[in-house]
């Protein structure tokens, strides 16, 4: 098993060699504009289309809570948009984190990294915006990619 390393950072600058996965939790309802995906988005168009025609599809696509959506930004980075949030507001159903859903979505994300031979790169996911809490989330990343042999980073923005 591979350590979690916790570093100081820009998660969509990978401190890395070879070939790397950024990852972030999405929102259920198309909703792209506030949060990590404004870092993401200044950088790259890419990830951004694909999620908002990911979302208009839907009807005909795997696009619900638990799906992940890799979107290739370079020529050996992807983004993975992974849909782990229900809505955008905290309301009588609590935080819009879904566990069960950032579950699915990293270990789907621990197969395509594996498939790619990449490294993993994320900023505190689902902790910000969708009211997650870290000593909740940390223990799905560990037991999802760090287990599986999958190098992983997470960045604490400044």
């Amino acid at each position: 098993m591979l350590p979690l390393r916790i570093i100081k950072g820009d998660a969509t600058s990978p401190q890395a060699k070879g070939p790397k996965v950024i990852a972030h939790v999405c929102n259920d309802i198309g909703g792209w504009g506030k949060g990590f995906v404004l870092a993401i988005s200044r950088r790259w168009p890419e990830p951004e289309r694909s999620y908002r025609q990911w979302h208009r599809e839907r009807a005909g696509n795997d696009f619900g809570l638990g799906a992940t959506q890799l979107v290739q930004v370079r020529p050996d980075v992807w983004v993975a948009n992974m849909v782990a949030q229900r809505g955008t507001r905290t309301g009588s159903n609590g935080p819009p984190i879904r566990y069960d859903a950032v579950e699915r979505c990293l270990a789907t994300l621990a197969r395509h990294a594996t498939h790619l031979s990449a490294s993993v790169h994320l900023p505190r996911i689902g902790c910000g915006l969708a009211g997650g809490r870290w000593e909740r989330i940390e223990p799905l990343i560990v037991a999802e990619l760090c287990a599986r042999d999958v190098s992983t980073t997470v960045y604490d923005f400044d």
